[in-house]
């Protein structure tokens, strides 16, 4: 079985970021916070909910904490604006003081957190009071169709796979586990939301290259097979892939939101 790899940020994008930039700015617009605010941006990666927030949130200042250096450099290269800076860091220890943040968020993040309590605990404690702390990840079981799609064949040609589909891993990718979650953090509040984003393709190597990245658990096992058992994965998939007579392939991608306040 293959070993998760987050740090390329140019294989990451087309895998998942350009996904997650359509996901922030609907997420951005139901918190809904006030302009001039401090924002922390936990778990970055490649700085999509950074440039969000830059571009949605008018906000006075945005820090970006990751652990992946490569996804660091990525985020420096891209998003320039003096109102964003990006440090290393990890979800459960935060190099930023007690409440010093008007809004603490995390994009995609939680679910790869072995104690996401303790990450919560973290965001809470940065955050001032009455200021909202928010995270969304990705409905793997159900909605995040271009994932489900690869798993469904993944584990009919191998069902060992099974162990490394994020919808058996992550019970936390559900809205009740989501609110529980921020509820036993403290927060006060507490609200779950869905929501679903197109993940158009241009023609099925735009939906099946990124696979080939290596960056995530998908990714990670496609580059893990030998090249013929590769192959078969590809064709099956292509198989069951709605696409379209001119080649593109229309789906569907839903991640559970929460906010609370603290």
């Amino acid at each position: 079985m293959s070993a998760e790899v987050w740090a390329l940020g140019d294989a990451y994008e087309p895998y998942v970021g350009r996904w997650s930039r359509l996901v922030a700015a609907d997420f951005l617009r139901w918190l809904d916070i006030a302009d001039g605010c401090q924002w922390a941006d936990v778990g970055c990666g490649t700085g999509a909910v950074t440039e969000a927030v830059l571009r949605f949130a008018a906000p006075a200042r945005v820090i970006g904490i990751d652990q992946s250096e490569g996804f660091l450099a990525y985020a420096r290269a891209h998003v320039t604006d003096p109102r964003a800076g990006f440090q290393v860091g990890t979800a459960t220890a935060l190099s930023l003081g007690d409440g010093e943040m008007d809004a603490t968020i995390s994009g995609l993040v939680l679910n790869f957190v072995p104690e996401p309590e303790r990450a919560v605990a973290e965001m809470t404690r940065v955050t001032r009071t009455d200021g909202v702390i928010g995270a969304y990840v990705w409905d793997y079981a159900d909605g995040a169709q271009f994932i489900r799609h690869f798993w469904d064949a993944a584990v009919e040609l191998d069902p060992q796979a099974r162990d490394l589909y994020e919808g058996t891993r992550f019970p936390l990718c559900h809205p009740d586990a989501l609110a529980s979650l921020f509820t036993g953090g403290g927060l006060a509040g507490v609200e779950v939301s869905a929501i679903d984003v197109p993940t158009r393709f241009r023609d099925f190597d735009d939906y099946w290259l990124p696979f080939l990245g290596g960056q995530g658990p998908a990714p990670g096992y496609a580059v893990s097979l030998a090249g013929d058992r590769r192959a078969d994965l590809r064709e099956l998939i292509r198989t069951r892939l709605p696409i379209e007579a001119d080649g593109q392939i229309a789906l569907t991608a839903r991640a559970w939101a929460v906010r609370g306040r603290r």
